[in-house]
């Protein structure tokens, strides 16, 4: 049995915020201050990660302006909540937890 987890995922930070997006589902997104916050991240880290996220097609980035101040938000793709789907379920096989 070779069961692989996904690599883009599987680092800490990314699997954190993919964590956390996730719970939100595809249709809720949530500001980058407060994913900051919540996973107590440097805003450099964070964004060097929703980065890698959002070129592999997992998140999706959004800015825009409230109160005349640049706001950014994130929310998991539909095609990130079945990458993540399938990393737990990969994770769970190799933990031999079917």
């Amino acid at each position: 049995m070779s069961t692989e987890l996904n690599p883009v995922i599987h680092v800490e930070s990314r699997l954190r915020i993919m964590t956390v997006l996730s719970r939100l589902g595809t249709q809720e997104e949530l500001s980058f201050e407060k994913l900051r916050t919540m996973l107590d991240m440097t805003p450099g880290n964070l964004s060097a990660h929703l980065n890698k996220l959002e070129q592999a097609g997992y998140v999706a980035i959004s800015k825009t302006f409230e109160s005349r101040k640049p706001v950014t938000y994130v929310r998991v793709t539909p095609e990130g909540e079945a990458v993540f789907q399938t990393y737990l379920k990969n994770l769970k096989e190799l933990l031999g937890q079917n």
